[in-house]
This record gives structure tokens, sequence and C-alpha cells, in this order.
């Protein structure tokens, strides 16, 4: 089967609930500095209740596909109604579905995720069949893609390394948003996959850690980066905006101003966005762009599009349609 693009990584049953009347507190033994707090034994009403789809590769396979490009998406789900209902919402977006892994020994991956109402979010996350990934089930010389999108592969390096030594053989270009499971696998392992990616995405302590960098680092963060990554780097800094590199460039811009109901999926919103306007104006569809332009617009889609979904409820509500208007960014553009 021919695609335009295909996702492999996560895939999660999500239940949101919003409206409760929790504390907020704040200490040292707290990795953020902060933490929620419940009575033991007591009751809490909830206000608000939404089931969505998520995880990486549901959430980055919509933003394709809203955007007119013919996908599919690959993840692990057990044999249970959370896997149906998965199954269901992606085929309603047009992805298609039949390379998913399927086992019926775990239930499928499952999420509850508690909303502040300043929009932050704590996530209890059941891993599930997400764990199981097989990588000698994925059948990759029946695909044929222009991209490949690697999400959160749960830790499963022989995962991504037959994914990229396939895309790279068969001359494929792949983008990737690497998991914690991932990251945590260490810079020396990773560092020869990175190099063969086009496209790379984390956020600023994502990068930070891997490179053993200060955080507040930014230059050094880019001069390692730009030595590693060969194509394109795209650090998100939350509040802060994205800064991005092409090795001859740095590109920045901020965060639009639109109400936040809570921010799950705002990652996945951006490098997908990233990745689907940078995929449209390579193929001449904006007609004769050179790079540094289509840098530009694709930051300014991908920031749109997670502006948008942080507006609603799960990773999938608010993700931009093809011809959609969100808020586009200004992006300053500088010299190395």
């Amino acid at each position: 089967m021919k695609y335009d693009i295909v996702t492999i990584g996560s895939v999660t049953r999500d239940v949101f609930l919003g409206g409760l009347d929790f504390a907020k507190l704040s200490g040292k033994e707290f990795l953020t500095g902060e933490g929620i707090g419940f009575n033991l034994g007591s009751k809490y009403q909830v206000k608000k209740l939404v089931f969505a789809i998520g995880g990486s590769a549901a959430d980055t396979a919509v933003t394709f596909a809203r955007q007119g490009l013919k996908t599919a998406c690959i993840g692990v789900i057990g044999n249970d109604s959370n896997a149906a209902a998965i199954l269901e919402e992606l085929a309603a977006e047009g992805v298609d579905t039949a390379y998913f892994q399927k086992h019926s020994d775990d239930f499928t991956a499952y999420s509850v995720i508690l909303v502040h109402e300043n929009g932050e979010r704590t996530i209890l996350s059941y891993k599930g069949e997400g764990q199981h990934f097989e990588a000698s089930k994925i059948s990759f010389d029946e695909l044929e893609t222009g991209w490949l999108v690697l999400g959160s592969l749960g830790g499963h390096y022989d995962l991504f390394e037959k994914a990229v030594s396939w895309a790279t053989a068969h001359g494929v270009k792949v983008a990737t948003n690497p998991g914690t499971k991932e990251l945590a696998l260490g810079l020396e392992k990773l560092k020869p996959l990175l190099k063969q990616c086009a496209v790379v995405s984390m956020n600023q302590e994502e990068a930070a850690q891997l490179l053993g960098v200060e955080f507040n680092k930014e230059d050094e963060i880019f001069k390692a980066m730009d030595a590693l990554v060969p194509g394109i780097f795209v650090m998100t800094k939350g509040h802060d905006g994205v800064a991005v590199s092409d090795g001859q460039h740095i590109y920045r811009a901020g965060v639009p101003d639109s109400p936040i109901v809570e921010r799950t999926g705002a990652g996945d919103a951006f490098v997908s966005g990233f990745v689907a306007e940078y995929m449209r104006t390579g193929n001449n569809e904006q007609g004769t762009m050179n790079e540094e332009e289509k840098i530009v617009k694709a930051i300014q889609l991908a920031t749109a599009n997670s502006s948008s979904v942080v507006t609603q409820y799960g990773a999938k509500a608010g993700i931009l349609k093809k011809g959609d208007f969100g808020p586009w960014p200004l992006v300053e553009v500088l010299e190395k």
C-alpha cells in the first residue's frame, strides 16, 4: 500500500476528569516542584468527563490525515472495547490501521488525566499492550511511503533501529519525537539513529538531559544537535514557544495568546503540524520555496495546530484540518 506518511508509536484510550476540586501543593518532594492533593477516603465530584484517543502515533496520524495526507498508523492494542474504540476513531479520520499489532494477553493502554483549571494536568498511565511492540511483526517491505514518523516506542531500541535502517535503505525520510524511554537509552546509543533523521523534535529539558548540557545553555544545545542531526532540530520551549535549527539559521516563534483548556497532545500536534507543512512545501504544493521559507511555513502551521489543540479536551479534538486558519505566529529568522 502506498502512503504519504506512516506513524509508529503509542496508542491509548484516555479519559479526562475536569472540574476537580483538588489542592495545589508545593514542595521539594515533587519532581516539578508542584503537586496535587486529595483527602484520603473522600469522594470527589467530577464535573467534566471526556473520552478520547491518544498516544504519539494516533495523535500525529490524525494531524496528517486532516491535512489531506494518505496516512497509516502502527501501534499495539489489546483485544478489548478500548481497542475497538481506537480503531473506530482512527478509521473515521481516514487513517489506515491495517498494520496494527493486536494481543490478547494484556489490556489496551489507558490513561486517566486529572485536569487542573489552569490547563496543566496529571496523567495516570497504564501502558498495557503498548509495552509489547514487536519489531519483527511490522512488515516494512509492504509499506510504500515518503515519510516515517516515530513517536514513543516504549523503549524498544530494536524497533527504532529497524525502522530507521529500513527507511534509510529505501529513501524514506524519518521524523522522530522520541519518548521518555527512548531518551533513557542515552546519547551514545541514539546517536547513529538520530544521524539518519530529517527532523528531530524534543523539548528543551529533554535535549539538555540527553546531551548533558545545562538547561539554559541554548547555544550549546544547538551546537551539539547541529553536529548530531543532519536535518532539522526542533526544540519546543513550553510557554516560551519554539526554536528551530537547520544548521544555518535559528528560527524563533512565540506562543499565540489563546485560551488553554488542557495541554495533552500539544507536543504531538506541534511536530506533526511541522512535518505536514514541511512535506507539503517540499512537494511543491506551495510553489517554489527555498528551505528557509519552508521551515517558516512549517513552524507557523505547527504553532497554530498546537495552539488549537490546547483549547479543547483531548489530543485530537482541536487538530486543524487542511485550510483551517489558526493563530499563525511571526517567525524570527537569525543567521548563525
